[in-house]
């Protein structure tokens, strides 16, 4: 079946026509085509611009339609065009010529359009829920292991101690952000452009708020042209989705540093490891590295989709059916990792005997001398080159930072007195940095609070 054609004498050539066919991957908008199918109908029948009784006939059938395909009874003809052609095609064979009557008013580009964005709400609402569910594992670990101290990094040197539930809401704040991009995409994608026909609007008395009111819709697009040929949607949503994948992989990459033997930080469970064909034993953190690994498709996906706006001239140009396999694959991936990442992350156990000897290492604690200097009147620049001699000295001796007594450290500054040997602690460093935002427990204890809100926050949202 054909919706256009009446100019045409030839048919489309069969390598064109498969070419050009979009149904194996739109198909799944069938349930977004049908919802705005049956909206338009009522609104057509409603001014009047078919009878009641027939508007009331498409509806009706359009419902089959839907039973038949939620039943399996009804199945989708691969020589199809694109979606909107076989729910036509479904609807004729129920109502018969009367089918034809759904498409006044309309155009598949308005149609498609309008398909794309009731997708996107439906989608992003559950990505949202994704989300939360990461952001509570995070938070369940963070309370699990509160009092647990980590060496901070930098360069992926060590660098302060920190407390590891600290490090942990790093990415609680992060996938907020997401959530926050992702809540803005949404409120743009919230305008309906049924009703700008194929690009000019139409001549027929139509009331597309009927129809926004109907979908869900909170407002209607402005310009007929802007709205078939918008797509800014899309790419918001694509640029949420590669930077929330590359949170993902960054938390990913941390699952694959902290459950390597030379950390030793992170057990996962068997669950999400696997083992190797030939070394009988590895534990491989495969599922950890393949979200790591998938953040470049999303990038793909995402640049994929600017490169095909380009230059697009208004209006439709059929350059914008490749909106959908890019849309669907990054809405797929980032759920996905989401999912395996929360459900990972919940079972995973830190080994905090582990992480307690990595943060005896004397080193972390050089800032807090440069400090405790600074503190006693000594410029910070000078503090800081002091204590760097103090660390080249002891590695010259073979010596710890720790290893000092009272009388060598003095030997440096008369600045030192005996309260800096009970600073030089991994939990007195954590413990001072009371700062907003640091890492004392006072402090991420307010930190959590207000995590904890947020979240629950997000369960009583619409």
């Amino acid at each position: 079946m054909r919706l256009w054609g009446g100019r045409f004498e030839q048919e489309p050539n069969a390598l064109a026509r498969a070419f050009s066919c979009s149904l194996p991957f739109d198909q799944r908008l069938w349930p977004y085509d049908l919802r705005a199918s049956i909206a338009h109908a009522r609104m057509l029948g409603r001014c009047g611009i078919v009878a009641q009784e027939e508007a009331e006939q498409i509806v009706k059938g359009l419902e089959l339609v839907r039973q038949d395909l939620e039943e399996g009874r009804a199945a989708f003809d691969p020589t199809s065009e694109d979606i909107h052609t076989e729910i036509e095609r479904l609807l004729s064979e129920r109502i018969g010529a009367l089918a034809g009557k759904l498409h006044t008013a309309r155009s598949r580009n308005d149609q498609v359009a309008t398909d794309m964005r009731l997708y996107l709400k439906d989608e992003a609402s559950q990505v949202q829920e994704l989300i939360a569910q990461l952001q509570d594992a995070l938070l369940e670990q963070a309370g699990r292991n509160f009092d647990a101290i980590l060496p901070g990094y930098t360069h992926l040197q060590r660098a302060q101690p920190v407390l590891l539930s600290h490090h942990l809401l790093a990415y609680f704040w992060m996938l907020e952000r997401d959530y926050e991009r992702l809540r803005d995409c949404i409120s743009r994608a919230d305008a309906l452009p049924l009703g700008a026909a194929a690009l000019a609007g139409t001549a027929f008395p139509i009331n597309p708020q009927i129809v926004a009111e109907e979908l869900g819709f909170s407002r209607l697009c402005d310009n007929s042209m802007d709205a078939v040929s918008d797509r800014d949607f899309v790419v918001e949503f694509l640029s949420f989705a590669a930077l929330a994948m590359a949170h993902l992989s960054r938390l990913g990459e941390e699952i694959v540093l902290w459950s390597s033997q030379e950390f030793g930080f992170l057990r996962l469970s068997e669950e999400w490891c696997t083992g190797s064909s030939i070394m009988p034993h590895k534990r491989n953190p495969d599922v950890a590295e393949l979200v790591r690994g998938k953040t470049g498709r999303v990038y793909g996906d995402l640049i994929g989709m600017l490169t095909v706006l380009k230059g697009l001239p208004l209006t439709y140009n059929r350059d914008l059916q490749e909106d959908k396999e890019a849309l669907f694959d990054a809405a797929d991936t980032l759920a996905a990792s989401l999912q395996v990442s929360a459900k990972m992350l919940r079972s995973a156990e830190f080994v905090r005997e582990r992480i307690a000897q990595a943060c005896e290492d004397p080193l972390l604690l050089s800032t807090d001398a440069a400090d405790y200097l600074a503190e006693k009147g000594l410029p910070f620049r000078e503090a800081h080159e002091l204590v760097g001699k103090i660390v080249s000295h002891c590695e010259s001796k073979a010596l710890s930072m720790r290893d000092l007594t009272l009388d060598q450290w003095k030997e440096f500054s008369p600045l030192i007195e005996d309260d800096l040997l009970e600073r030089m602690s991994a939990r007195f460093s954590v413990a001072s940095k009371a700062s907003h935002a640091g890492t004392s427990p006072q402090s991420l204890r307010e930190q959590l609070e207000r995590a904890k809100k947020l979240l629950a926050a997000k369960r009583t949202e619409p």
